[in-house]
């Protein structure tokens, strides 16, 4: 495991330098927890009423009052005092690159489907994704778009295991491009996310639950340890 010394929160809560991943499952409606909106910010708040669905909302206010949680619990800051911003894109030098706390004290990601919510702590840059396994038009419309080598791969996989493959390639990219900053805005062509390295990122897969492809990136010269949590810290 990579290390960065320990991080001290600004009430004492250390913080040892790990990569960590929380991955958890999203709450059924009929037995949703009780959530606490009154960390959530006001810009938070306006997102998560823009959903037309109830299960949108849900989920949009599950996954923020959790990551809330956890960056609560890694830095000793109450969950609704905690503040964050966006870094500069490295397109375009706007500040719409990926969401970080202010002041800057350590890194997340977060990453949400409809059965998942996946946070990632750590001291360096960090991206994190879960991806459905797709149906199989989905693949063969979208992979056209991947790095060639990342083409090939999907292709030379037997059709039953295409849609398997291509979430795993997804996840990773997606993890890599939140961790850069740029999102989908960077070419999908431009890396080939199939092995442990891309230009000095270390992505891993992680196995979070059945149906779902998950990966993290972090911005590492040395291969990074990642510890995954299944349940929210004690508040």
């Amino acid at each position: 495991m990579g290390t960065a010394g320990t991080f001290r929160g600004h009430t004492g809560a250390s913080y040892g330098g790990e990569v960590r991943v929380w991955a958890l499952p999203t709450p059924e409606a009929a037995s949703a927890p009780v959530l606490d909106l009154t960390t959530l910010d006001g810009t938070e708040r306006r997102r998560m009423a823009a959903y037309a669905r109830d299960s949108d909302r849900l989920l949009y206010a599950f996954a923020h009052t959790a990551l809330r949680t956890v960056l609560s619990a890694l830095t000793g800051v109450a969950p609704g005092e905690l503040r964050f911003s966006r870094a500069a894109c490295p397109c375009c030098d706007k500040p719409h690159g990926r969401p970080v706390l202010t002041p800057a004290s350590l890194e997340f990601s977060l990453s949400h489907s409809r059965d998942l919510v996946l946070i990632g702590v750590a001291p360096t840059a960090i991206g994190v994704d879960t991806e459905p396994v797709p149906e199989p038009g989905t693949v063969e419309q979208i992979s056209k778009m991947l790095h060639p080598a990342e083409r090939d791969e999907v292709e030379a996989a037997p059709p039953r295991d295409r849609p398997a493959v291509f979430a795993r390639l997804w996840a990773r990219k997606e993890a890599y491009l939140k961790g850069l900053g740029t999102g989908l805005g960077r070419d999908l062509a431009a890396d080939d996310v199939r092995g442990p390295v891309v230009a000095g990122w270390q992505l891993t897969d992680l196995s979070v639950a059945p149906g779902q492809a998950g990966a993290v990136a972090v911005s590492s010269p040395v291969p990074c340890g990642v510890s995954v949590h299944r349940t929210l810290p004690p508040k």
